[in-house]
C-alpha cells in the first residue's frame, strides 16, 4: 500500500512537471509573442502614412502623414512637400521604432517573472531588487534619461530636422542629425557638433516657414536720406526682378529707414521677406548692388574716400 501511494505521489509530481509546468510557460511565451506581433502592427500603422486618392494634391499630401503625428504641428516649411513629408517619414519611424524596443523589453521582462512564478520560484525579491536598482540607476543616469526624453519631445514637436540652419546656443550652423540623445549640427568652419538634447535650452531655427534678409547700409551724414532711401529701394527692386534671385524672394522690399544715427554716419535699414536659408543669399545680393547703386548716384559713403569702386559688368568703376 505505501509502495502504492509513493508511486501515485511520484507520478503526480511528475504531472506537475512534465506536463503542467511546460504548457503554462508555453503559454506565457504565446500569449507574449501574440501580445508583441499586434502592439507591433499597431504602432507600424501608427507610424506609416498610407496614401490615399483625395480630391487635390493637398490631401494626398495629408493622407500620407502617419496617424501618430496627424495632430501635430509641422513645422518645415509648407512649400516643399516632398521634403516634409520625407522628414515626417523620419521622425515617425524614429519615434516608432522606441516605441517598438519598449514593448519588447516590457514583454520580456514580464515573460521571464511569470516563467519563474510557474517554476516556483519567489519573485517578490526580484521585484523589491528590480526596484532598488531602478532607482540608483534612474539617479544615475537621469542625464541620459534626460538626453531622451528631450529627444522624443523635439521629435514629435518638429523643432527642427536635418537640412535645417538652427541657433542652439553655443553651436550655430546646419543640422546634420537629429537622434533621441544627440544631435550634431555642423557650423560655417566646417566643425561638427555634437549637442546632448538634455542641455539645449533654445532652438533658434532659421529654416522654417520664411525667412527676412536684413541689410543695414551706412551713410554718411551729409547725404541726402529721402534720396538715398529711394536709391536702395530701386536696386532691390532690381534685384528681385532677376530671375536667378527672384525664386528665393516672397514679398517686396520693404525700407524702414534710419536704423541708427551716430557723430560720423547713419545706417539705413530694409527688410525683404525670403525663403527659408535663402536670407544670407539674398543680403549678400543686395548689399552689393546698392552700394553699386549708391556709387552711380554720388550717395556719399561715411568712408574717408567717400565712395568705393563698385564691379559693374566685371570691370571696376569708380
Amino acid at each position: 500500500m505505501d509502495v502504492y501511494n509513493l508511486a501515485f505521489e511520484w507520478t503526480d509530481t511528475n504531472r506537475h512537471w512534465l506536463i503542467e509546468v511546460p504548457i503554462r510557460i508555453v503559454a506565457y511565451l504565446v500569449v507574449a509573442l501574440i501580445a508583441r506581433y499586434l502592439l507591433h502592427r499597431m504602432i507600424d500603422r501608427a507610424t506609416t502614412g498610407r496614401a490615399r486618392k483625395g480630391r487635390s494634391a493637398d490631401v494626398q499630401v495629408e493622407s500620407k502623414k502617419p496617424p501618430l503625428l496627424r495632430y501635430l504641428r509641422d513645422r518645415a516649411s509648407a512649400s516643399a512637400n516632398n521634403k516634409a513629408a520625407e522628414r515626417r517619414q523620419q521622425r515617425a519611424q524614429t519615434i516608432g521604432s522606441v516605441l517598438k524596443s519598449t514593448v519588447s523589453i516590457l514583454l520580456l521582462i514580464w515573460v521571464v517573472l511569470a516563467v519563474l512564478s510557474v517554476l516556483g520560484v519567489n519573485i517578490a525579491p526580484f521585484i523589491a531588487s528590480a526596484g532598488v536598482v531602478g532607482l540608483a540607476i534612474g539617479f544615475g543616469a537621469q542625464n541620459l534619461v534626460r538626453d531622451f526624453v528631450s529627444g522624443v519631445f523635439m521629435l514629435l514637436e518638429d523643432q527642427y530636422g536635418v537640412g535645417d540652419t538652427v541657433d542652439l546656443g553655443e553651436a550655430v550652423g546646419e543640422v546634420q542629425s537629429v537622434g533621441l540623445r544627440i544631435t550634431t549640427v555642423r557650423d560655417i568652419d566646417g566643425t561638427l557638433w555634437y549637442v546632448r538634447n538634455g542641455e539645449i535650452a533654445r532652438v533658434g531655427n532659421m529654416s522654417q516657414d520664411y525667412a527676412v534678409a536684413r541689410i543695414e547700409v551706412p551713410v554718411a551724414l551729409t547725404a541726402d536720406v529721402n534720396r538715398a532711401e529711394q536709391v536702395a529701394l530701386d536696386a532691390a527692386h532690381e534685384v528681385i526682378a532677376d530671375p536667378s534671385m527672384a525664386h528665393k524672394v516672397l514679398g517686396e522690399p520693404e525700407m524702414l529707414g534710419v536704423q541708427e544715427l551716430s557723430a560720423d554716419l547713419l545706417k539705413l535699414r530694409m527688410t525683404v521677406k525670403t525663403r527659408p536659408n535663402a536670407q544670407w543669399a539674398v543680403q549678400r545680393r543686395l548689399r552689393r548692388e546698392i552700394l553699386r547703386a549708391y556709387d552711380e548716384h554720388g550717395i556719399d559713403l561715411p568712408y574717408p574716400q567717400g565712395r568705393i569702386h563698385a564691379v559693374v559688368g566685371g570691370q571696376a568703376a569708380e
